[in-house]
């Protein structure tokens, strides 16, 4: 088979395919404040003075019934990691053919209240009905605002930052296995009660992560921040250290997975650090604020704890168990599409 042949997988591109696909585009401009890179959330841009525009795409495509929800949240978190409060938003929805006028009603409902909840505006974009795809998809362009002393980025942390995470690993993937797949974890034992709360997780605890994020960043806390989703968190942390360019030292038992998230994944064979993961947001902080990044957050409601640290860049990134150096996974397929054979 030739080298530009190979079949990728479901999901994200490779890293180092992503990376190159970046170099040959261009994305030189002194008004771009902050470019395209693996591990970046959001591009910002200079449009005068001392507030900047941040501007994030982003699809879904993962099968689920509240897709305007996620659409809108996940496009959020993006730019709340970069310290930016989002304005404006403008999704292309496309729908596959045999949609009702009911389907696309509902799916503008929930953009429509996602929107309204954290006070977005829906500028403009698009809808259509295509046999370009078999079932629905949302891609949004969520466009928002931040001062030029409060940018944050993915590749902002130095060595000898801690690595923090506020929340748990897989909550976006919990709601979507219970949303997708309730029928079977009642077969395999689950109460219709259990499949509702891990359905649930979509709102509580919640994908969303603008509040802990902004607060985060305009207090100055913290170093930088990622918004972990395809992939998971042991992903997401493999894409904080490229970014900046470091080594990471992960205590895996640190990283919380709660239980309806650990029965859900082990349903389905499914790991949970790899496991899609909006809901989770990893910060790098020094190691005098993190005090204060942990006690803002418990003032939200939003518990963090220390997970790791920052490592200069030869000594690589690995995870600790019971003390011992292991590999930190990386996931450049999601686990999540396993629940549809992939």
């Amino acid at each position: 088979m030739a080298p530009n042949s190979t079949i990728l997988p479901t999901g994200k591109l490779p890293a180092g395919l992503l990376a190159q696909l970046i170099s040959t585009l261009p994305i030189k401009d002194p008004s771009l404040f902050l470019g395209p890179a693996v591990g970046e959330d959001a591009a910002i841009i200079e449009i005068g003075g001392d507030i900047l525009l941040a501007a994030k795409s982003d699809p879904i495509t993962f099968a689920t019934d509240e897709i305007g929800y996620f659409a809108v949240n996940v496009c959020a978190n993006d730019l709340a990691v970069c310290g930016a409060r989002p304005r404006f938003y403008l999704p292309t929805v496309l729908l596959p053919e045999g949609t009702t006028e009911e389907d696309v009603r509902g799916i503008c409902d929930q953009l429509g209240a996602a929107c309204r909840a954290l006070d977005i505006v829906v500028a403009g974009g698009h809808t259509e009905v295509t046999a370009a795809v078999n079932q629905a998809v949302v891609a949004g362009t969520l466009l928002g605002e931040v001062a030029r002393s409060k940018v944050v980025r993915t590749g902002g942390c130095q060595p000898g930052d801690a690595v923090l995470l506020a929340g748990s690993a897989g909550v976006e993937g919990t709601s979507i296995i219970a949303r997708e797949m309730g029928e079977a974890l009642v077969e395999r034992g689950w109460s219709e009660g259990e499949v509702e709360e891990a359905a649930n997780y979509l709102y509580e605890p919640g994908i969303s992560v603008l509040e802990p994020a902004l607060a985060a960043a305009e207090a100055e806390l913290v170093t930088a921040m990622h918004d972990p989703t395809e992939g998971g968190v042991a992903t997401g942390l493999w894409e904080l250290a490229e970014a900046s360019g470091c080594g990471l030292e992960v205590d895996l038992a640190a990283i919380p997975v709660t239980r309806l998230t650990a029965a859900a994944c082990a349903a389905f064979g499914l790991e949970p650090m790899g496991t899609i993961a909006s809901g989770g947001l990893l910060a790098t902080a020094a190691p005098e604020d993190v005090e204060a990044v942990l006690g803002l957050w418990e003032e939200i409601g939003r518990r963090g704890r220390v997970i790791g640290r920052v490592l200069p860049a030869g000594e690589g990134v690995y995870g600790l168990r019971e003390g011992r150096r292991v590999a930190l996974p990386r996931f450049d397929a999601d686990e999540i599409v396993k629940l549809w054979g992939e």
